[in-house]
């Protein structure tokens, strides 16, 4: 009887914005054949009848895609729906292949003969690729609204540098420079000079507008006595620097209205996914959005175990002469991962303050245990995320709300 795995063949792919690397190896690690096609619906057809011709009698093909979410959605998308096997191979995996070799190579031929080696001996470990259009579209989403928070960021240290030029006591203005006081206040007196003629009143009045009633006249006295005390910061061109700030107010406030937008998408693609994520403290709309885009249709794994391996959490064996101990991967998921590493250490976290509330006794009676064994902070929080893991797992699979077993609340020692 044959092994399950001279069944296949292993369709290893490269994947590129224009074009795509295929090659076709049996469970012997034989090369078979090798074809480059265009990154477009006709040319799949191609590929699939040329997989086909170099397919003996009686096997069947299994493809290795290690990007179904970029440039290899399409590819993805078009053989699930011919229903075709299709695997996820972590590019981790398919690196550390290409540089187990004693000559290591980088070319695009090399890189598909490595993921379909990956794809062969790691069968049974590698998820499914399940590139449905609504986790898709979520990843879409967050990435959107990831690239919009970055910029925001970009603008308000870029502002920080404009304003130490006018304002060299700016820091003592407000508590943020990106309040909605503040940014009312740098777009209308982006330099000292534009505040020559106006008293304490007029600019308490205007301040009051800006943040709801929350500035008083004392705080427009403060800002006047602080330029004041700053002294003349006007050089040539102050007009074209004077533009610089507010249009960079402008932009940030626009920036805040896209994250709104796009958060408001979220919610509404969320909703159809009935996944209640949100229900479990410390799991925004935003956190859930990225979890479900990361793992997509929790059904590609079959247990926690492999969600998991898949997000490279789980911990891997390093020993040598009967002694060793086990460490993190370093594989896996790097998004995923860090998306578990964030919300384990909210899970742990106690409030500041003399009562020292704990935000999941749960999960902090469980870390301090774990460091109570012997654990460091790093493994403890590792464990963490382990348990995380199996909860998020359960509550996908589920469609549960979060569930927290009854704990007496207790100080933080």
């Amino acid at each position: 009887m044959s092994h399950y795995k001279q069944t296949h063949i292993y369709v290893g792919m490269d994947l590129h914005k224009a074009q795509h690397t295929a090659v076709i190896i049996n469970c012997w690690n034989e090369r078979l054949a090798e074809i480059q096609i265009e990154n477009k619906p006709s040319a799949f057809e191609e590929l699939m009848k040329f997989v086909k011709k170099h397919t003996p009698k009686g096997l069947t093909p299994v493809y290795g895609l290690e990007d179904t979410g970029g440039n290899g959605r399409s590819i993805a998308v078009h053989l699930v729906e011919n229903k075709q096997i299709v695997k996820e191979v972590n590019s981790a995996l398919s690196f550390n292949e290409r540089m187990s070799n004693a000559t290591t190579q980088k070319s695009d031929s090399w890189d598909a003969f490595c993921i379909a080696k990956v794809l062969l001996a790691r069968l049974d470990e590698l998820p499914d690729a399940n590139p449905q259009d609504i986790y898709w579209t979520i990843g879409q989403v967050v990435a959107r609204r990831s690239a919009i928070v970055k910029h925001a960021a970009t603008l308000k240290n870029q502002l920080h540098q404009q304003l130490s030029y006018h304002y060299p006591s700016y820091k003592k203005f407000f508590c943020d420079i990106d309040g909605k006081a503040a940014l009312a206040f740098w777009e209308k007196y982006p330099a000292p000079h534009h505040l020559s003629s106006v008293g304490a009143e007029e600019l308490a009045e205007y301040l009051r507008k800006a943040s709801h009633n929350t500035c008083s006249t004392r705080k427009a006295e403060d800002i006047l006595e602080l330029v004041s005390k700053d002294g003349e910061t006007k050089r040539n061109y102050q007009a074209s620097r004077d533009f610089l700030v507010a249009n960079m107010v402008q932009d940030m406030k626009r920036s805040r209205e896209l994250i709104k937008q796009t958060e408001e998408q979220l919610r509404q693609v969320l909703v159809e996914t009935d996944f209640k994520l949100q229900s479990m403290d410390g799991i925004s709309t935003v956190t859930a959005a990225e979890l479900i885009a990361e793992i997509g249709d929790i059904r590609r794994f079959s247990n926690a175990d492999k969600l998991a391996r898949f997000a490279g959490i789980a911990p891997v064996r390093f020993s040598s002469g009967g002694k060793g101990k086990d460490q993190a991967s370093g594989q896996g998921n790097r998004v995923l991962n860090a998306i578990f590493h964030n919300l384990a250490v909210q899970q742990i976290q106690v409030a500041k303050g003399k009562n020292k509330t704990q935000r999941n006794p749960l999960m902090y009676e469980f870390y301090q245990r774990k460091l109570a064994e012997g654990k460091t902070k790093k493994q403890a929080l590792i464990c963490v995320m382990r348990r995380l893991v199996n909860i998020i797992y359960s509550m996908m699979k589920h469609k549960t709300e979060y569930r927290a077993a009854t704990l007496t609340e207790r100080p933080a020692s």
